[in-house]
């Protein structure tokens, strides 16, 4: 498997969170909204501007900015 960070990967990809590259607010932040290692999560689509990306992930979807998921890094 190769690791992306999460604003590279592409539409109706899927993969598993392997890290969450920030710490502080953000990175509490990021983990509360429930995307820790070990997640399984596909992108399900971008806003036209591509920001901010749809994961569909744990049986919802969940919204983030590209600012957000440049901290995230998925196994693809």
């Amino acid at each position: 498997m190769r690791r992306l960070i999460m604003r590279q990967m592409t539409d109706n990809q899927s993969g598993t969170i392997s890290a969450i590259k920030v710490s502080g607010e953000l990175g509490r932040r990021i983990r509360d909204m429930g995307l820790v290692p070990g997640t399984e999560v596909m992108i399900q689509g971008r806003a036209p501007l591509y920001d901010p990306v749809a994961l569909r992930l744990k049986g919802f979807t969940l919204t983030l900015r590209n600012n957000e998921a440049e901290h995230i890094e998925v196994e693809v």
